[in-house]
């Protein structure tokens, strides 16, 4: 085998992603494993949740359980990090891991890299007739009733009364919070 790195995916119990890794990068500083492994990376996205009536940008993986792993599978390597807690297995055939395409790690890697506040995904439902207080804008601070939503384009469209007479709005769903 050559001593050319490349990327494996680690299947990881859900939620132990990090758990993982952090025991990787222990190992890596604690053995030799640090010679054969290089990165150990969680593809990650932004999503917008709300908690206790708040919005609250939360980083969570990408691919929950997956976790993508830069090594030369020299000796027992393999074995070494099969054996890391909270790890399944190597993604597909398992005695035999079979690394990640160029275009793949690529296209992965990319992907991670172009998120940003733009690419947030938003983790809140709003529902026709609910009510919802406005938090940035010219009508920040006032409530609204939701009249249409557009989940794809992360818009609602909204009522909100002023001076007695009821006015359309067109709002982004980071320009609301449910009430």
């Amino acid at each position: 085998m050559s001593d050319e790195k490349k990327f494996y995916v680690l299947r990881a119990i859900s939620g132990k992603e990090n758990q993982v890794k952090q025991y990787i990068e222990a190992e890596k500083r604690n053995s030799s494993l640090g010679e054969h492994v290089d990165r150990v990376i969680i593809p990650t996205e932004k999503v917008m949740t709300q908690r206790a009536g708040k919005k609250v940008l939360v980083e969570r993986p990408l691919l929950s359980g997956y976790i993508l792993v830069e090594a030369n599978l020299v000796g027992e390597v393999a074995h070494t990090l099969r054996t890391i807690p909270n790890v399944i297995d190597f993604l597909g055939d398992g005695r035999n891991p079979v690394p990640l395409r160029e275009s793949e790690v690529n296209q992965m890697l990319r992907k991670a890299d172009q998120l940003d506040d733009s690419d947030v995904s938003y983790d809140v439902d709003f529902v026709v007739g609910e009510t919802v207080k406005v938090i940035s804008g010219a009508f920040g601070g006032f409530t609204a009733s939701v009249e249409d939503v557009n989940a794809d384009k992360k818009r609602l469209k909204v009522m909100v009364k002023i001076f007695g007479r009821k006015t359309p709005l067109e709002l982004d769903y980071s320009q609301v919070e449910k009430e």
